[in-house]
C-alpha cells in the first residue's frame, strides 16, 4: 500500500532548486580527475598508448595509477618474551567505564581499539552514545601534552610536585583558598583523593561545574522537595510525556539511557502487545527529540514558560495567570493535557529550561500528575550533574578579590565555555598559582601557570556513580602512552599519601562499596560494576508557590521577547566542546540538519526568505553584546522568528581536528537569577559572502522513489498492515537469475523505524570497527563521505494537499508552513540483494554473491569503474578517491603511525580507486563461526552482532540467521509491519524495515 504524503530529504529536494536537478543529472559529484592522476605519474592524455600501457600494465584504468603509490614495508618483531595474556590475532576485553556506563575495551596485541556496552550490565545499559564510541580515538590524538609543563615548558613531574606542594603550603601560610574547579564528579576515588587533599589542606574547597548548566533543576528540588538532585526519568513508565524544549533522547541529561527506555513503549513488541506511548514536543528549533514525537508545536523560547502555565491550569483546572497566547500552541496543548490527565500516574512533563521558577512549574505539574516515585525517581537520583551556577560565581568574585592562593582545573575550561571570558581571565590573573590536569593546552590551561597532564580514561585506574546505588570501574587497557599521569595521583602526592592509584582505587571499593554486596574486588574488575540495587522510588508532593514562579515566568520571557530571539543548544556529538577534535564526532552528520564540520545560525525558510538569505548564505547574529556570523541553515520545523545555534563549536586550542570550526556560542548566553540561560534577544541580519557547508542532506538521494512507509497508531490498530503492504502480494515477479540454495546459514537484518532516533551511534560504531576513514569539510562538500551506514532523514509537511505534482508544489511552496513537518530517520546501508544489481555489471567480479545470503567485496580485484554504484538503487556504495588514511590533504591528525594504532587489524585499510560498501562486518561473523567451532557446538542466536547494532541504544536493529526461525530476526521480519525498500524491482533485500508508526492525535 502506497502511502500518499510525499517525502524530501531537505528543501532543495522539495523546491527542485537548478543547483539540485543539476547534481541529480549524473551518478557522481565529479568525474574522475584523469588528467591530475597522469601527472602524478608524470603522464599526460598525450602520451603514446605503448607507454601508457607500459605504466598501468594490463587491465588498469587511470584511477588504478593513483593507488600505485608505493606502500610502506612494516617488518613485523615477533615477541622476545610474550606476555602471557595476549595472542597475536586474538582480542582481549577489559572492562571500564565511559561517563559513567560500564562499557567493554577491545584490545588487540596491546592496544584498544574500539569499545561497546557491557554485556554484563543487562537493564542497566543498552548501546551507546556516538561520543561514547567514538572516545576510542582520543587515546591515540596527537595533540596531547607529552609532559607536564611549568610556563610552557616541558619539566619532570619531580619538578611540578615541588612547584605545587611550594604553592599549597603557602596559600595555606597565608590563609588563602585553595580551590579545585571541576565539571561534576561523581568518582567515589576522585572524591576521595580530593578529601585526601582537603585533609592535608584544610582551605580547600571544590567547585563544580558545567559548560551546560542543570543548575536550575537542582535549586527547582531544593526549593520543592529539599533535595538539590538531578531525579532518575523511567521514560519506560510513561504512558504519555510532553516535553517543553527537552531533548531528552539526545543532549539532554542522561539520553542514551532515556532513549532505551522511551523505546520500550514503542518498537515493534510493544506495538505487537498494542501499546504505544503518546509523545508530545514544544519546541524552538527541531531537534532530535522533536523529529520522534508523535506531536509537535513550534514555539518561541520566550513562550516556553508561557506553555507550562497553561499546561498546568488545564491538568489542575486553576487559572494561574500568564498562559500562551498562541493558537496552534493551545489547540495541541489542551488535547496534551487531557491525555496526561487521564493517564495520571503514567504521565510526565519535561522541561529544558535551567530557569529555577519554570523548573519549579513543572514539580508542580508533575506532582499534580502523580509522576514521583513511578517515573520521575528523587530517590535513585542522577549523579552526571552537579554543577552550580552559584558556586562558580563565588569562586570568581573571591579570586579577583586576591582570595584565591592555588587553583586547580579539571575536566574545566571556563575560559572557553563561560559566557564572560573575560571575568575569568581576570579572575585567574589575581590566583596566586594555578594548575590544569587537562591533557593538552586548552584556552584555560594555556592561560594556568602549570599543565600537569591527565589520562585518558583507557590509561586510567578509577571509578565513577553516575547513578545512586550504581558503581562502575575504569581500569587501564594500555600503559600511559606519554609521560602523563592521573589527575587523582597528583592530588594524592600533593596531599602526602604515599599510595600508587591502583591500591587507592582497591581501597576505596573495598571499604566503601564492596561492604555487604559478597563481591571481591576481582569479581569488580571482570564484571565492571557493581549495582546495589534500587529502593522503589518514593511518591514526592512538590511544596511550590506556583503563582509567585508564574509571575517570575512572565517577567523573564521579556527579557527574550520581542524580535527575533535566540536559542543556544548542545550538538549531540561535540556536547559541550570536550569532543572538537575528534574527527570522527566532527564528520558525524547532526541528526537533524546533517551538516558536518561546522555549527551554523537555523532559521525558517520563511524568515530566510525575508532576510534575502539563501542556502549558502551567511547571518550576522548579535545578542548580550556579542556579535558573530554565521553560515545559515533553511531548517524546517524551525519556529517563525527564532534562530538556534550550537555551542561547542569555536574551539582555537584544542587540536588539529577541531581548531577554528565553527564559532563559539557561549558568549551569547548570560547569567540570570543566579543560573546561565542559553535564550536571548537577538538581531538577525543578512551577512556578505557566501559559505557552503559540509551538509548531507540529498547526497544519495533516491529520487523521490517510494522508501518510508509510515501510518498512524489508530490506522495500526485497525489494520496491522496498514501502509506496509507486500509489492510482491498483489504484483506478479519475474526472476532472470536461477535460484539456489542456501542450506548453511542467510544472514538478514531488520531495523525497526519505529525505534531509530537518528542519533547516528551506528554510523560511528561502523567506522571504528571498519577502518572508515574521515575525509574533511571539503571532501563532504564534494558529496564524498564514507560512511558506509547513513540515517536518511525524510521531511513531510502536515499541512496542505501532500500528493501534490511537483509543478503545483513548487507555486506553492511559498505558502506552506515550514514550522509543521514530521520527520522520519532510516538508516539505510548495502542491502545485500539476493538479486544484486552490482554483481552483474562488474567486469571483474570484485563483488560477488556469497552463499550465506551477503554481497561480497575483493578490493584487490576492483580497479574503480563504479559500474557497481552506478547501478545500485539504494546508492549504499562508496569510492575512494584518494588513500584518506596516508594523504596530507586529509590530515584530521589521523594521517600519522600513531593515530593508526586505532585501525581494526581483522579488516583492511582500502587504497585510493576502489569501491567500498557495507560488509555486514564479516569479520565479526567469521569470528562467531571460529568460536562456536572451538566450543563445538552451533553458533547460537546472539553470538554475533554488528557493530551498528551493538552501538544501538534502541535496539532497532536486529541482526542474524533468516534460516533459524527461532532466532530474533526472524521473528522481527515475520512482523506485520515488516516491508522491503524498492522490492518492486526484485533485487529481494536481505534488510527488511518495520513502518514508522506515530501515534498522532487522529481519531
Amino acid at each position: 500500500m502506497e502511502s500518499n504524503k510525499k517525502y524530501w530529504k531537505g528543501l532543495e529536494e522539495l523546491n527542485q532548486t537548478p543547483a539540485f536537478v543539476e547534481g541529480s543529472k549524473g551518478e557522481f559529484a565529479e568525474s574522475i580527475p584523469v588528467e591530475d592522476v597522469l601527472n602524478e605519474a608524470g603522464l599526460s592524455t598525450k602520451t603514446p598508448r605503448r607507454d601508457f600501457l607500459k605504466a598501468l600494465g594490463f587491465g588498469l584504468g587511470a584511477v588504478t595509477l593513483a593507488a600505485c603509490n608505493r606502500t610502506p614495508i612494516h617488518k613485523a618483531v615477533p615477541y622476545v618474551i610474550k606476555p602471557e595474556e595476549i595472542t597475536p590475532g586474538i582480542p582481549n576485553f577489559y572492562a571500564s567505564s565511559f561517563n559513567g556506563q560500564s562499557v567493554i575495551v577491545r584490545t588487540r596485541e596491546g592496544r584498544p581499539i574500539s569499545l561497546e556496552a557491557n554485556p554484563n550490565a543487562v537493564g542497566l545499559n543498552q548501546g551507546t552514545d556516538a561520543s561514547t564510541t567514538a572516545s576510542i580515538l582520543d587515546l591515540y590524538d596527537m595533540s596531547k601534552l607529552q609532559a607536564p609543563q611549568i610556563g610552557g615548558k616541558d619539566v619532570s613531574w619531580a619538578q611540578m610536585d615541588k612547584a605545587v606542594i611550594d604553592a599549597l603550603n603557602k596559600a595555606q601560610a597565608a590563609g588563602k583558598q585553595i580551590t579545585i574547579v571541576s565539571d561534576s564528579v561523581n568518582s567515589p576515588s576522585t572524591l576521595a583523593a580530593i578529601a585526601a587533599l582537603a585533609a592535608k589542606y584544610p582551605a580547600t574547597n571544590h567547585v563544580q561545574v558545567d559548560a551546560v548548566s542543570y543548575s536550575g533543576i537542582l535549586e527547582a528540588n531544593r526549593a520543592s522537595f529539599g533535595k538539590a538532585v538531578i531525579p532518575s526519568y523511567h521514560f519506560d513508565k510513561a504512558q504519555v510525556v510532553v516535553s517543553v524544549a527537552a531533548d531528552f533522547l539526545g543532549s539532554w541529561l542522561a539520553g542514551e539511557e532515556h532513549t532505551q527506555d522511551y523505546i520500550k513503549n514503542r518498537d515493534h513488541k510493544s506495538l505487537k502487545g498494542g501499546k504505544m506511548s503518546r509523545h508530545i514536543q514544544f519546541e524552538s528549533g527541531l531537534s532530535m527529540t522533536g523529529s520522534n514525537a508523535d506531536v509537535r508545536a513550534a514555539i518561541k523560547p520566550s513562550e516556553e514558560g508561557a506553555v507550562l502555565i497553561a499546561l498546568y491550569n488545564a491538568v489542575t483546572g486553576s487559572s494561574v495567570a500568564g498562559g500562551t497566547t498562541n493558537a496552534k500552541a493551545t489547540k495541541i496543548l489542551k488535547l496534551a493535557a487531557a491525555e496526561l490527565v487521564n493517564a495520571r500516574g503514567a504521565a510526565v512533563v519535561v522541561s529544558g529550561s535551567n530557569d529555577i521558577n519554570t523548573q519549579v512549574l513543572v514539580n508542580a505539574i508533575n506532582s499534580a500528575l502523580g509522576a514521583y516515585g513511578s517515573i520521575i525517581d528523587l530517590d535513585n537520583f542522577s549523579k552526571q550533574h552537579q554543577g552550580s551556577d552559584a558556586a562558580f560565581q563565588t569562586f570568581l568574585t573571591a579570586a579577583k578579590a586576591g582570595q584565591v592562593g592555588v587553583a586547580f582545573f579539571l575536566n574545566s575550561n571556563p575560559v572557553y565555555s563561560y559566557y564572560k571570558t573575560d571575568d575569568v581571565k581576570a579572575a585567574l590573573a589575581k590566583i596566586d598559582y594555578s594548575v590544569s590536569f587537562s591533557d593538552r593546552a586548552d584556552e584555560t590551561a594555556s592561560e594556568l601557570k602549570a599543565i600537569a597532564p591527565n589520562c585518558t580514561f583507557l590509561e586510567a585506574w578509577g571509578d565513577s556513580s553516575a547513578k545512586e546505588g550504581l558503581f562502575t570501574i575504569i581500569q587501564p587497557t594500555i600503559n600511559p602512552v606519554f609521560n602523563t599521569r592521573q589527575a587523582e595521583q597528583s592530588l594524592l602526592i600533593w596531599a602526602g599519601v604515599n599510595k600508587n592509584i591502583h591500591d587507592f582505587v582497591k581501597e576505596t571499593w573495598e571499604a566503601n562499596i564492596l561492604a555487604g554486596t559478597g563481591k571481591t574486588w576481582k569479581d569488580v574488575l571482570q564484571q565492571g560494576f557493581v549495582f546495589k540495587g534500587s529502593t522503589t522510588g518514593s511518591a514526592y508532593t512538590a511544596n511550590a508557590d506556583v503563582n509567585a514562579a508564574a509571575t517570575a515566568i512572565t517577567n523573564d520571557s521579556k527579557r527574550v521577547a520581542g524580535g527575533v530571539e535566540l536559542k543556544l543548544y548542545e550538538s549531540t556529538s561535540i556536547r559541550d566542546g570536550r569532543y572538537a577534535n575528534n574527527a570522527y564526532l566532527q564528520e558525524l552528520p547532526d541528526p537533524v540538519s546533517k551538516v558536518t564540520w561546522d555549527n551554523y545560525a537555523a532559521i525558517n525558510p520563511v524568515d530566510a526568505e525575508e532576510l534575502g538569505v539563501k542556502e549558502t548564505g551567511k547571518v550576522t547574529v548579535e545578542a548580550n553584546g556579542y556579535k558573530v556570523d554565521l553560515p545559515v541553515v533553511l531548517q524546517p520545523g524551525q519556529a517563525k522568528g527564532t534562530v538556534s545555534v550550537a555551542v561547542g563549536y569555536g574551539r582555537t586550542k584544542v587540536g588539529k581536528a577541531g581548531n577554528d570550526v565553527g564559532v563559539n556560542a557561549y558568549p551569547f548566553a548570560s547569567l540570570v537569577n543566579g543560573t546561565i540561560q542559553f535564550t536571548a534577544k537577538a538581531t538577525v541580519s543578512k551577512a556578505s559572502g557566501i559559505y557552503e557547508l559540509a551538509q548531507t542532506q540529498t547526497h544519495h538521494t533516491i529520487e523521490g522513489r517510494n522508501i518510508v512507509r509510515e501510518t498512524s497508531f489508530a490506522k495500526y490498530l485497525k489494520d496491522p498492515n496498514s501502509e506496509s503492504g507486500r509489492f510482491s502480494d498483489t504484483h506478479q515477479t519475474y526472476d532472470l537469475w536461477n535460484k539456489f540454495e542456501q542450506p548453511g546459514h542467510r544472514w538478514v537484518m531488520a531495523i525497526d523505524l519505529n525505534a531509530c532516533t537518528g542519533c547516528g551511534s551506528c554510523i560511528v560504531a561502523c567506522n571504528v570497527e571498519n577502518n572508515i576513514p574521515v575525509v574533511g569539510r571539503d571532501e563532504v562538500r564534494r558529496r564524498r563521505e564514507m560512511h558506509w551506514l547513513r540515517i536518511d532523514r525524510y521531511y513531510t509537511l502536515n499541512n496542505g494537499e501532500a500528493s501534490l505534482t511537483k509543478e503545483k508544489e513548487i507555486a506553492k511552496a511559498d505558502g506552506l508552513d515550514y514550522e509543521d513537518v514530521t520527520v522520519v530517520h532510516q538508516p539505510m546501508l548495502c542491502q545485500h540483494c539476493e538479486h544484486a544489481p552490482c554483481e552483474t555489471v562488474c567486469p571483474v567480479l570484485a563483488t560477488v554473491h556469497s552463499s550465506e545470503g551477503l554481497n561480497h567485496m575483493a578490493y584487490n580485484r576492483c580497479f574503480g569503474t563504479r559500474y557497481c554504484a552506478n547501478n545500485c538503487p539504494y546508492k549504499v556504495r562508496r569510492f575512494n578517491w584518494f588513500n584518506y588514511w596516508n594523504d596530507s590533504r586529509f590530515d584530521n591528525y589521523l594521517n600519522n603511525e600513531f593515530t593508526q594504532l586505532v585501525l581494526n587489524p581483522d579488516v583492511t585499510t582500502r587504497s585510493r580507486g576502489v569501491m567500498e560498501k557495507c560488509s555486514m562486518c564479516i569479520q565479526r561473523i567469521q569470528a562467531g563461526k571460529l568460536h562456536a567451532k572451538m566450543e563445538n557446538r552451533k553458533v547460537k542466536d546472539g553470538d554475533i552482532k554488528m557493530a551498528c547494532q551493538a552501538a544501538c541504544s534502541a535496539n532497532a536493529i536486529i541482526f542474524g540467521d533468516a534460516n533459524d526461525p527461532e532466532s530474533e530476526v526472524s521473528k522481527a521480519l515475520r512482523n506485520e509491519r515488516v516491508y522491503y525498500v524498492l522490492e518492486e524491482i526484485n533485487v529481494q533485500p536481505n534488510i527488511g524495515y518495520m513502518t514508522k508508526v506515530r501515534n498522532t492525535f487522529e481519531a
